[in-house]
Protein backbone atom coordinates (compact mmCIF):
# COMPACT_ATOMS: atom_id res chain seq x y z
CA UNK A 1 0.00 0.00 0.00
CA UNK A 2 2.61 2.48 0.80
CA UNK A 3 4.62 1.88 -2.74
CA UNK A 4 1.01 2.65 -4.43
CA UNK A 5 0.18 5.83 -2.56
CA UNK A 6 3.78 6.81 -3.31
CA UNK A 7 3.78 6.50 -6.91
CA UNK A 8 -0.02 8.13 -6.91
CA UNK A 9 1.46 10.81 -4.83
CA UNK A 10 4.78 11.52 -6.83
CA UNK A 11 1.88 11.42 -10.42
CA UNK A 12 -0.54 13.99 -8.28
CA UNK A 13 2.28 16.17 -7.54
CA UNK A 14 2.87 17.01 -10.86
CA UNK A 15 -0.47 16.91 -12.49
CA UNK A 16 -1.96 19.83 -13.18
CA UNK A 17 -4.12 20.05 -9.91
CA UNK A 18 -7.80 19.99 -9.64
CA UNK A 19 -9.97 21.66 -6.79
CA UNK A 20 -9.96 19.94 -3.48
CA UNK A 21 -12.36 17.13 -3.02
CA UNK A 22 -15.83 18.82 -1.27
CA UNK A 23 -16.47 17.29 1.87
CA UNK A 24 -18.69 14.21 1.05
CA UNK A 25 -16.40 13.17 -1.88
CA UNK A 26 -13.66 9.74 -1.42
CA UNK A 27 -10.72 10.75 -2.95
CA UNK A 28 -7.87 8.23 -3.92
CA UNK A 29 -4.15 7.16 -2.35
CA UNK A 30 -3.49 8.24 0.80
CA UNK A 31 -7.18 9.52 2.30
CA UNK A 32 -8.44 6.37 1.89
CA UNK A 33 -6.30 5.35 4.94
CA UNK A 34 -8.54 7.77 7.14
CA UNK A 35 -11.63 6.08 8.56
CA UNK A 36 -14.98 8.15 7.29
CA UNK A 37 -15.62 8.33 11.23
CA UNK A 38 -12.72 10.10 12.39
CA UNK A 39 -13.00 13.35 13.76
CA UNK A 40 -12.23 16.44 11.70
CA UNK A 41 -8.72 17.46 12.37
CA UNK A 42 -8.28 21.27 12.97
CA UNK A 43 -5.17 22.70 10.89
CA UNK A 44 -3.76 25.88 10.63
CA UNK A 45 -1.11 27.30 8.27
CA UNK A 46 0.46 30.27 8.74
CA UNK A 47 1.12 32.25 5.81
CA UNK A 48 -0.93 32.54 2.22
CA UNK A 49 1.77 32.21 -0.48
CA UNK A 50 2.36 29.84 -2.58
CA UNK A 51 3.88 27.41 0.42
CA UNK A 52 0.98 28.03 2.33
CA UNK A 53 -1.60 27.19 -0.12
CA UNK A 54 0.20 24.36 -1.63
CA UNK A 55 -0.19 22.25 2.06
CA UNK A 56 -3.46 23.34 2.42
CA UNK A 57 -4.51 22.25 -0.82
CA UNK A 58 -2.74 18.72 -0.19
CA UNK A 59 -3.94 18.05 3.40
CA UNK A 60 -7.75 18.93 1.77
CA UNK A 61 -6.81 16.60 -1.18
CA UNK A 62 -5.70 13.96 0.90
CA UNK A 63 -7.77 14.03 3.92
CA UNK A 64 -11.94 14.18 3.52
CA UNK A 65 -12.97 15.89 6.82
CA UNK A 66 -9.77 17.85 7.47
CA UNK A 67 -10.44 21.60 7.94
CA UNK A 68 -7.79 24.14 7.04
CA UNK A 69 -7.92 27.98 8.46
CA UNK A 70 -5.16 30.07 6.27
CA UNK A 71 -4.16 33.12 8.44
CA UNK A 72 -2.54 36.22 6.85
CA UNK A 73 -1.09 39.16 8.31
CA UNK A 74 -1.72 41.16 4.73
CA UNK A 75 -5.38 42.03 3.97
CA UNK A 76 -4.86 40.31 0.81
CA UNK A 77 -3.79 36.31 -0.29
CA UNK A 78 -1.22 35.11 -2.16
CA UNK A 79 1.98 36.31 -0.79
CA UNK A 80 4.98 36.33 -3.45
CA UNK A 81 2.72 35.59 -6.34
CA UNK A 82 1.34 38.77 -5.72
CA UNK A 83 4.42 40.73 -4.61
CA UNK A 84 7.20 39.61 -5.69
CA UNK A 85 6.51 38.30 -9.26
CA UNK A 86 7.29 40.44 -12.05
CA UNK A 87 4.51 42.42 -13.45
CA UNK A 88 5.52 41.43 -17.23
CA UNK A 89 5.56 37.70 -15.82
CA UNK A 90 1.51 37.15 -15.96
CA UNK A 91 1.82 33.55 -16.97
CA UNK A 92 3.36 32.73 -13.38
CA UNK A 93 0.52 34.62 -11.50
CA UNK A 94 -2.19 32.00 -12.93
CA UNK A 95 -1.45 29.46 -10.05
CA UNK A 96 -4.11 32.15 -8.21
CA UNK A 97 -6.56 30.24 -10.13
CA UNK A 98 -5.79 27.23 -8.06
CA UNK A 99 -5.43 28.89 -4.98
CA UNK A 100 -8.71 30.46 -5.09
CA UNK A 101 -10.16 27.25 -5.88
CA UNK A 102 -8.55 25.94 -2.57
CA UNK A 103 -9.60 28.99 -0.42
CA UNK A 104 -13.14 28.83 -1.67
CA UNK A 105 -13.58 25.24 -0.39
CA UNK A 106 -16.28 24.54 2.70
CA UNK A 107 -13.27 23.14 4.29
CA UNK A 108 -11.01 26.25 4.08
CA UNK A 109 -10.75 29.49 5.52
CA UNK A 110 -8.80 32.52 4.57
CA UNK A 111 -7.89 35.34 7.55
CA UNK A 112 -6.35 37.99 6.39
CA UNK A 113 -5.48 41.15 8.72
CA UNK A 114 -4.22 38.94 11.49
CA UNK A 115 -0.83 39.14 12.51
CA UNK A 116 0.51 36.10 14.15
CA UNK A 117 2.60 36.73 16.77
CA UNK A 118 0.74 39.89 17.74
CA UNK A 119 -2.81 39.43 17.54
CA UNK A 120 -2.72 35.78 18.02
CA UNK A 121 0.39 33.57 19.60
CA UNK A 122 1.34 30.47 17.82
CA UNK A 123 0.95 28.87 21.56
CA UNK A 124 -3.20 29.98 21.37
CA UNK A 125 -3.08 28.40 17.65
CA UNK A 126 -1.55 25.10 19.18
CA UNK A 127 -4.13 24.74 21.60
CA UNK A 128 -7.17 25.32 19.14
CA UNK A 129 -5.97 23.37 16.92
CA UNK A 130 -4.55 19.35 16.22
CA UNK A 131 -1.64 20.91 14.21
CA UNK A 132 0.13 24.01 13.26
CA UNK A 133 2.00 24.62 10.13
CA UNK A 134 4.02 27.45 9.26
CA UNK A 135 4.38 28.75 5.99
CA UNK A 136 4.98 32.64 6.01
CA UNK A 137 8.29 32.67 3.88
CA UNK A 138 10.96 35.65 4.16
CA UNK A 139 10.08 38.65 4.92
CA UNK A 140 13.14 40.64 5.58
CA UNK A 141 16.92 41.18 3.18
CA UNK A 142 20.20 40.09 3.95
CA UNK A 143 21.76 43.41 5.01
CA UNK A 144 25.05 43.57 3.17
CA UNK A 145 27.08 44.85 6.13
CA UNK A 146 29.26 46.88 4.53
CA UNK A 147 30.11 50.53 5.96
CA UNK A 148 27.63 53.14 3.63
CA UNK A 149 24.86 50.78 2.99
CA UNK A 150 22.10 53.59 5.13
CA UNK A 151 23.20 55.62 2.67
CA UNK A 152 19.84 57.20 0.53
CA UNK A 153 20.14 55.65 -2.48
CA UNK A 154 20.65 52.35 -1.22
CA UNK A 155 17.74 50.17 -1.14
CA UNK A 156 17.21 46.66 -1.42
CA UNK A 157 15.77 44.49 -4.45
CA UNK A 158 13.40 43.34 -1.85
CA UNK A 159 11.56 46.71 -1.08
CA UNK A 160 12.19 47.74 -4.52
CA UNK A 161 10.30 44.66 -5.93
CA UNK A 162 7.50 45.43 -2.86
CA UNK A 163 7.38 48.99 -4.28
CA UNK A 164 6.74 48.19 -7.93
CA UNK A 165 4.40 45.24 -7.02
CA UNK A 166 1.95 47.30 -4.37
CA UNK A 167 3.08 45.61 -0.65
CA UNK A 168 1.74 48.28 1.20
CA UNK A 169 4.87 48.51 3.46
CA UNK A 170 7.07 49.35 0.75
CA UNK A 171 4.23 52.50 -0.54
CA UNK A 172 6.58 54.98 1.03
CA UNK A 173 9.49 54.37 -1.24
CA UNK A 174 10.93 56.75 -2.71
CA UNK A 175 13.74 55.01 -5.01
CA UNK A 176 15.81 58.08 -6.69
CA UNK A 177 15.89 57.12 -10.56
CA UNK A 178 17.56 60.60 -11.93
CA UNK A 179 21.12 58.95 -11.85
CA UNK A 180 22.44 57.98 -15.43
CA UNK A 181 23.99 54.75 -13.21
CA UNK A 182 22.84 51.99 -11.54
CA UNK A 183 24.20 49.06 -9.58
CA UNK A 184 22.52 45.99 -8.75
CA UNK A 185 24.26 43.46 -6.28
CA UNK A 186 23.53 40.13 -6.59
CA UNK A 187 23.48 37.24 -9.59
CA UNK A 188 19.71 35.57 -8.81
CA UNK A 189 16.63 35.60 -10.66
CA UNK A 190 14.99 39.09 -8.75
CA UNK A 191 18.82 40.55 -9.38
CA UNK A 192 17.51 40.85 -13.30
CA UNK A 193 13.74 41.28 -12.47
CA UNK A 194 14.87 44.37 -10.94
CA UNK A 195 17.52 45.04 -14.00
CA UNK A 196 14.65 44.23 -16.65
CA UNK A 197 11.99 46.94 -14.96
CA UNK A 198 14.33 49.42 -14.63
CA UNK A 199 15.38 49.38 -18.16
CA UNK A 200 11.95 48.28 -20.00
CA UNK A 201 10.21 50.43 -22.00
CA UNK A 202 7.53 52.38 -19.94
CA UNK A 203 4.82 51.56 -22.70
CA UNK A 204 5.51 48.01 -21.82
CA UNK A 205 4.78 47.89 -18.95
CA UNK A 206 1.48 49.83 -19.34
CA UNK A 207 -0.74 46.75 -19.65
CA UNK A 208 1.17 45.56 -16.83
CA UNK A 209 -0.31 45.09 -13.05
CA UNK A 210 2.38 47.35 -11.89
CA UNK A 211 1.27 50.18 -9.65
CA UNK A 212 0.35 53.48 -11.38
CA UNK A 213 2.74 55.18 -8.96
CA UNK A 214 5.66 53.43 -10.32
CA UNK A 215 4.85 53.58 -13.70
CA UNK A 216 4.93 57.19 -13.40
CA UNK A 217 8.34 57.15 -11.03
CA UNK A 218 9.92 54.72 -13.87
CA UNK A 219 8.61 57.14 -17.34
CA UNK A 220 10.66 60.00 -15.36
CA UNK A 221 13.98 57.38 -15.12
CA UNK A 222 16.99 58.89 -16.57
CA UNK A 223 18.78 55.38 -15.79
CA UNK A 224 20.75 54.42 -18.76
CA UNK A 225 23.15 51.90 -17.40
CA UNK A 226 22.38 48.70 -14.78
CA UNK A 227 25.48 46.59 -14.13
CA UNK A 228 24.49 43.38 -12.20
CA UNK A 229 27.49 42.47 -9.92
CA UNK A 230 28.38 39.51 -8.26
CA UNK A 231 31.28 37.91 -6.06
CA UNK A 232 31.74 34.82 -8.65
CA UNK A 233 31.69 33.55 -11.65
CA UNK A 234 29.81 32.43 -14.64
CA UNK A 235 29.15 28.92 -13.44
CA UNK A 236 27.72 29.94 -10.23
CA UNK A 237 24.99 32.83 -11.38
CA UNK A 238 21.68 31.51 -10.08
CA UNK A 239 19.27 33.61 -12.43
CA UNK A 240 17.64 31.12 -15.14
CA UNK A 241 18.35 31.01 -18.54
CA UNK A 242 14.49 31.99 -19.25
CA UNK A 243 15.42 35.41 -17.63
CA UNK A 244 18.74 35.85 -19.09
CA UNK A 245 17.11 35.33 -22.20
CA UNK A 246 14.73 37.93 -21.70
CA UNK A 247 17.31 40.73 -20.89
CA UNK A 248 19.32 40.04 -23.81
CA UNK A 249 15.94 40.49 -26.06
CA UNK A 250 15.19 43.41 -24.16
CA UNK A 251 14.09 46.13 -26.82
CA UNK A 252 16.30 48.93 -26.31
CA UNK A 253 18.85 47.59 -24.71
CA UNK A 254 22.41 46.28 -25.53
CA UNK A 255 24.38 43.48 -23.06
CA UNK A 256 27.81 44.14 -22.20
CA UNK A 257 29.84 41.25 -20.79
CA UNK A 258 33.81 41.07 -20.61
CA UNK A 259 35.38 37.96 -22.90
CA UNK A 260 38.14 37.61 -20.16
CA UNK A 261 35.66 36.55 -17.67
CA UNK A 262 34.83 33.76 -19.93
CA UNK A 263 38.18 32.32 -20.63
CA UNK A 264 38.84 28.00 -20.46
CA UNK A 265 34.85 27.64 -19.55
CA UNK A 266 34.25 26.03 -23.43
CA UNK A 267 35.88 23.20 -22.18
CA UNK A 268 34.44 23.19 -18.55
CA UNK A 269 31.31 23.44 -19.65
CA UNK A 270 31.26 19.97 -20.65
CA UNK A 271 30.93 18.36 -17.42
CA UNK A 272 27.95 20.49 -16.15
CA UNK A 273 24.41 19.79 -15.92
CA UNK A 274 22.29 20.29 -18.77
CA UNK A 275 20.33 23.50 -17.84
CA UNK A 276 23.72 24.84 -16.02
CA UNK A 277 25.49 24.21 -19.42
CA UNK A 278 22.93 25.40 -21.75
CA UNK A 279 22.97 28.74 -19.32
CA UNK A 280 26.41 29.27 -19.94
CA UNK A 281 26.50 28.52 -23.49
CA UNK A 282 24.24 31.55 -23.95
CA UNK A 283 25.89 33.66 -21.56
CA UNK A 284 29.13 32.79 -23.66
CA UNK A 285 27.54 33.54 -27.29
CA UNK A 286 26.63 36.75 -25.71
CA UNK A 287 30.12 37.76 -24.74
CA UNK A 288 32.10 36.14 -26.81
CA UNK A 289 30.85 35.92 -30.14
CA UNK A 290 29.71 38.47 -32.81
CA UNK A 291 26.08 39.05 -33.55
CA UNK A 292 24.72 38.79 -36.67
CA UNK A 293 23.90 41.89 -38.94
CA UNK A 294 20.40 42.36 -37.26
CA UNK A 295 21.12 41.77 -34.14
CA UNK A 296 24.43 44.41 -34.42
CA UNK A 297 22.37 46.84 -35.47
CA UNK A 298 19.67 46.70 -32.90
CA UNK A 299 22.48 47.06 -30.49
CA UNK A 300 24.31 50.52 -32.53
CA UNK A 301 20.59 51.91 -31.73
CA UNK A 302 20.08 50.79 -27.87
CA UNK A 303 19.82 54.00 -25.77
CA UNK A 304 20.54 51.53 -22.39
CA UNK A 305 22.81 48.58 -21.61
CA UNK A 306 23.25 46.45 -19.08
CA UNK A 307 26.22 44.03 -18.30
CA UNK A 308 27.59 41.49 -15.90
CA UNK A 309 30.50 41.84 -13.75
CA UNK A 310 32.25 38.46 -12.13
CA UNK A 311 34.22 38.39 -9.58
CA UNK A 312 33.09 41.60 -7.56
CA UNK A 313 32.07 41.65 -3.96
CA UNK A 314 30.89 45.15 -2.23
CA UNK A 315 32.53 46.59 0.64
CA UNK A 316 31.65 49.64 0.70
CA UNK A 317 28.75 52.43 -0.39
CA UNK A 318 30.90 55.62 -1.34
CA UNK A 319 29.02 58.68 -0.69
CA UNK A 320 28.43 61.51 -2.71
CA UNK A 321 31.23 64.78 -1.98
CA UNK A 322 28.81 66.12 0.42
CA UNK A 323 28.06 62.89 1.93
CA UNK A 324 24.36 63.18 1.41
CA UNK A 325 23.88 60.36 -0.65
CA UNK A 326 25.39 57.13 -2.39
CA UNK A 327 28.00 57.77 -5.53
CA UNK A 328 29.46 54.68 -6.02
CA UNK A 329 30.46 51.18 -4.83
CA UNK A 330 33.89 50.23 -3.99
CA UNK A 331 34.11 46.29 -4.98
CA UNK A 332 36.86 43.81 -3.84
CA UNK A 333 38.11 41.82 -6.74
CA UNK A 334 37.67 38.32 -6.04
CA UNK A 335 39.20 34.73 -7.08
CA UNK A 336 37.31 31.32 -6.90
CA UNK A 337 39.08 28.60 -4.77
CA UNK A 338 37.56 25.14 -3.84
CA UNK A 339 35.50 22.73 -5.86
CA UNK A 340 32.01 21.85 -6.15
CA UNK A 341 29.94 22.92 -3.55
CA UNK A 342 32.54 23.99 -1.67
CA UNK A 343 33.55 26.70 -4.17
CA UNK A 344 33.86 30.44 -2.65
CA UNK A 345 35.37 34.05 -3.55
CA UNK A 346 37.82 34.96 -1.71
CA UNK A 347 39.27 38.72 -2.08
CA UNK A 348 42.65 39.39 -4.27
CA UNK A 349 43.65 42.59 -2.59
CA UNK A 350 42.66 44.64 -5.72
CA UNK A 351 39.45 46.54 -5.71
CA UNK A 352 37.75 48.38 -8.02
CA UNK A 353 35.68 51.52 -7.92
CA UNK A 354 32.31 51.76 -9.73
CA UNK A 355 30.28 55.43 -10.00
CA UNK A 356 26.87 55.09 -9.45
CA UNK A 357 23.63 56.82 -8.25
CA UNK A 358 21.72 53.89 -7.28
CA UNK A 359 22.89 50.38 -5.38
CA UNK A 360 20.57 47.78 -5.22
CA UNK A 361 21.00 44.92 -3.08
CA UNK A 362 19.77 41.50 -3.79
CA UNK A 363 22.16 39.15 -1.93
CA UNK A 364 18.93 37.28 -0.45
CA UNK A 365 15.76 37.31 1.23
CA UNK A 366 15.46 36.15 5.20
CA UNK A 367 12.97 35.36 7.69
CA UNK A 368 12.34 36.29 10.92
CA UNK A 369 11.39 34.69 13.98
CA UNK A 370 7.52 34.78 14.51
CA UNK A 371 7.01 34.17 17.89
CA UNK A 372 9.63 33.52 20.64
CA UNK A 373 8.13 30.05 21.26
CA UNK A 374 9.42 28.59 18.15
CA UNK A 375 12.51 27.61 17.46
CA UNK A 376 14.18 29.66 14.85
CA UNK A 377 17.96 29.29 13.73
CA UNK A 378 18.81 33.16 13.20
CA UNK A 379 21.90 32.43 11.35
CA UNK A 380 20.15 30.60 8.21
CA UNK A 381 16.96 32.23 8.46
CA UNK A 382 14.97 28.79 9.08
CA UNK A 383 12.95 27.12 11.57
CA UNK A 384 14.68 23.64 12.69
CA UNK A 385 13.19 20.94 11.33
CA UNK A 386 13.13 17.35 10.05
CA UNK A 387 11.00 16.95 6.45
CA UNK A 388 9.03 19.49 7.89
CA UNK A 389 8.47 18.92 11.43
CA UNK A 390 9.39 21.72 13.90
CA UNK A 391 12.53 20.24 15.76
CA UNK A 392 11.59 19.42 19.51
CA UNK A 393 7.58 20.53 19.11
CA UNK A 394 4.77 18.08 18.41
CA UNK A 395 2.24 19.18 15.83
CA UNK A 396 4.18 21.85 15.06
CA UNK A 397 5.08 21.96 10.97
CA UNK A 398 7.05 24.31 8.59
CA UNK A 399 7.06 24.56 4.74
CA UNK A 400 8.14 26.87 2.12
CA UNK A 401 11.29 29.30 2.65
CA UNK A 402 10.91 29.45 6.82
CA UNK A 403 11.86 25.40 6.13
CA UNK A 404 14.39 25.40 3.71
CA UNK A 405 15.71 28.78 3.17
CA UNK A 406 14.88 31.40 0.14
CA UNK A 407 15.85 29.16 -2.58
CA UNK A 408 13.87 27.49 -5.72
CA UNK A 409 10.56 28.73 -7.64
CA UNK A 410 7.32 28.03 -7.15
CA UNK A 411 7.66 24.50 -8.62
CA UNK A 412 9.68 23.97 -5.64
CA UNK A 413 8.12 25.23 -3.08
CA UNK A 414 4.80 23.05 -4.27
CA UNK A 415 6.88 19.77 -3.93
CA UNK A 416 8.23 20.67 -0.50
CA UNK A 417 4.75 21.70 0.65
CA UNK A 418 3.23 18.48 -0.53
CA UNK A 419 6.05 16.70 1.49
CA UNK A 420 4.95 18.65 4.85
CA UNK A 421 1.66 17.88 4.16
CA UNK A 422 2.20 14.24 3.60
CA UNK A 423 4.46 14.59 6.97
CA UNK A 424 1.39 15.75 9.11
CA UNK A 425 -0.89 13.42 7.76
CA UNK A 426 1.27 10.47 8.50
CA UNK A 427 1.75 11.58 12.00
CA UNK A 428 -1.82 11.96 12.25
CA UNK A 429 -2.76 8.42 11.39
CA UNK A 430 -0.05 7.37 13.62
CA UNK A 431 -1.87 9.12 16.17
CA UNK A 432 0.84 11.73 16.97
CA UNK A 433 -1.71 14.25 17.07
CA UNK A 434 -3.96 14.75 19.49
CA UNK A 435 -7.04 13.25 19.44
CA UNK A 436 -9.46 15.17 21.63
CA UNK A 437 -11.95 18.02 19.77
CA UNK A 438 -10.23 21.03 19.19
CA UNK A 439 -12.22 24.12 18.27
CA UNK A 440 -10.47 25.73 15.82
CA UNK A 441 -11.23 28.97 14.64
CA UNK A 442 -14.27 29.27 16.94
CA UNK A 443 -12.00 29.86 20.11
CA UNK A 444 -9.68 32.19 18.06
CA UNK A 445 -12.27 34.36 16.82
CA UNK A 446 -12.99 34.82 20.32
CA UNK A 447 -9.89 35.73 21.22
CA UNK A 448 -9.02 38.37 18.09
CA UNK A 449 -12.44 40.05 18.99
CA UNK A 450 -11.66 41.01 22.40
CA UNK A 451 -8.51 42.05 21.51
CA UNK A 452 -10.38 44.40 18.69
CA UNK A 453 -8.58 42.51 15.13
CA UNK A 454 -11.59 42.20 12.30
CA UNK A 455 -10.35 38.93 10.11
CA UNK A 456 -10.52 39.47 6.47
CA UNK A 457 -12.44 36.44 4.58
CA UNK A 458 -11.78 35.05 1.02
CA UNK A 459 -15.75 36.57 -0.04
CA UNK A 460 -14.07 40.00 1.18
CA UNK A 461 -10.96 39.49 -1.15
CA UNK A 462 -12.54 38.73 -4.22
CA UNK A 463 -14.80 42.45 -2.94
CA UNK A 464 -11.51 44.36 -3.63
CA UNK A 465 -10.21 41.70 -6.30
CA UNK A 466 -13.23 42.56 -8.30
CA UNK A 467 -12.64 46.47 -7.50
CA UNK A 468 -8.79 46.13 -8.30
CA UNK A 469 -9.95 44.59 -11.93
CA UNK A 470 -12.95 47.55 -12.17
CA UNK A 471 -9.68 50.04 -12.11
CA UNK A 472 -7.70 48.67 -14.24
CA UNK A 473 -10.07 48.21 -16.98
CA UNK A 474 -10.59 52.08 -17.67
CA UNK A 475 -6.32 51.74 -18.49
CA UNK A 476 -6.29 48.51 -19.98
CA UNK A 477 -4.87 46.62 -17.45
CA UNK A 478 -5.70 43.36 -15.78
CA UNK A 479 -6.12 45.07 -12.86
CA UNK A 480 -4.94 48.19 -10.67
CA UNK A 481 -3.68 47.61 -7.07
CA UNK A 482 -5.48 48.74 -3.95
CA UNK A 483 -2.15 49.49 -2.02
CA UNK A 484 -3.96 51.65 0.74
CA UNK A 485 -4.63 49.29 3.89
CA UNK A 486 -6.84 52.07 5.27
CA UNK A 487 -8.99 52.20 1.91
CA UNK A 488 -9.34 48.50 1.90
CA UNK A 489 -11.19 48.21 4.94
CA UNK A 490 -13.22 51.04 3.84
CA UNK A 491 -14.31 49.04 0.48
CA UNK A 492 -15.18 46.64 2.78
CA UNK A 493 -17.09 48.58 5.51
CA UNK A 494 -14.86 47.67 8.07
Amino acid sequence: MASRCWRWWRWSAWSRLRPPPSRSTPTPGFCQQFSTQEKTPQICVIGSGPAGFYTAQHLLKHHPQAHVDIYEKQLVPFGLVRFGVAPDHPEVKNVINTFTQTARSDRCAFLGNVVVGRDVSVPELREAYHAVVLSYGAEDHQALGIPGEELPGVVSARAFVGWYNGLPENQKLTPDLSCDTAVILGHGNVALDVARILLTPPERLEKTDITETALGVLRQSRVKTVWIVGRRGPLQVAFTIKELREMIQLPGTRPILDPADFLGLQDRIKEVPRPRRRLTELLLQTAVEKPGVEEAARRAQASRAWGLRFFRSPQQVLPSSDGQRAAGIRLAITRLEGVGEAIRAVPTGDIEDLPCGLVLSSVGYKSRSIDPSVPFDPKRGVIPNIDGRVVDVPGLYCSGWVKRGPTGVIATTMTDSFLTGQVLLQDLKAGLLPSDPRPGYAAIQALLSSRGVRPVSFSDWEKLDAEEMSRGQGAGKPREKLVDPQEMLRLLGH
